[in-house]
């Protein structure tokens, strides 16, 4: 379990994180969202001391983790998959982080069949891709076989396989009873992956919720409804408090309406129904309208 109370960084007269409090429990994935300059990355930096609070503290199960007897048996971070020594090939890399830790080298040759770099991890990391430094620094966040892992934009440069590997065992820790923080831009991403969302906006939690209730909350819900008498059904579910949107001749879009009421409404009326689809709103969707205030860095936008 990660816990932050009160959490503050300044840097001179700027607050990079101002009175931050949240808690990511364990047996979920928990992402962790926000605007560039957000102060998601110097969050993460504090829970793993790289970064020392001006304010406030975060401990991980319970201690702070410059506490922690053995760290990479406790928490895998990655941060900076570039942050290698680039002379060094993956597999000795591994081995050095291993050796602080007395983890044995047959834990080496795990991470690196299960991060999918055997046939590299004799070459020199500086000569890695971003994809393949992305899994080198996944496999040693994993070294320690830790029971929290806190993974900042840990699909960054991945291919497809490579997504979807992430996807799958970052939901497969959580499902261990781990503590998974997972920071990503990629919002489809992150709704196929994330249970409960943390949203911050300059420097302060904007959210913290289920994602499926972050959702609905910041969403409507759209009724697509197609009919041969769309006039027809339309006049009937009008209201003040409904938005109508025609999208061809027998096909309308009701927001403010659910579907079991225009259904009653169509059977009511004698109207035919031959579509009747809610569609609930996306995790971009919700995450651009709570996050709109807190963008500092926007770019203008193209006519």
């Amino acid at each position: 379990m990660i816990t932050a109370e009160g959490l503050g960084k300044r840097f001179g007269d700027k607050k990079a994180v101002d009175d931050v409090s949240f808690t990511v429990r364990p047996g979920m994935v928990t992402g962790f969202l926000g605007p560039n300059g957000a102060g998601k990355s110097t969050t993460m930096r504090m829970i793993v001391g790289l970064d020392k609070p001006t304010s406030g503290r975060v401990t991980v199960s319970g201690q702070e983790y410059r506490r922690l007897p053995a760290p990479l048996t406790e928490v895998g971070v990655l941060l900076d998959a570039k942050a290698v020594h680039t002379g060094r090939t993956a597999r000795n890399h591994l081995r050095a982080m291993a050796a602080t830790h007395g983890i044995p080298s047959s834990r080496v040759d795990e991470v690196i069949d299960l991060a999918g770099i055997g046939s590299v991890a004799n070459k020199r990391a500086g000569k890695f891709s971003l994809g393949m430094g992305q899994r080198l620094g996944i496999a040693a966040a994993l070294l320690g076989d830790p029971h929290t892992l806190i993974l900042d934009e840990p699909v960054n440069g991945l291919d497809p396989e490579g997504v979807r590997w992430v996807r799958q065992f970052v939901r497969h820790a959580a499902s261990e009873g781990r503590t998974v923080l997972l920071s990503s831009h990629l919002m489809s991403e992150m709704s196929q992956t994330a249970d409960h969302v943390i949203v911050l906006g300059r420097g302060k939690v904007l959210a913290d919720a289920p994602l499926d209730d972050l959702v609905r909350a910041w969403t409507s819900t759209t009724v697509r409804v197609r009919t041969p008498r769309a006039a027809d059904l339309a006049a009937v579910v009008a209201g003040p408090a409904t938005e109508i949107i025609s999208t061809g001749p027998e096909t309308f879009d009701v927001v403010g309406v659910p579907a079991a009421r225009i259904g009653d409404l169509a059977a009511e009326h004698r109207i035919p129904l031959h579509e009747l689809t809610p569609a609930t709103g996306s995790l971009e969707e919700a995450y651009m309208a709570l996050t709109g205030d807190a963008v500092e860095y926007k770019s203008k936008e193209i006519a």
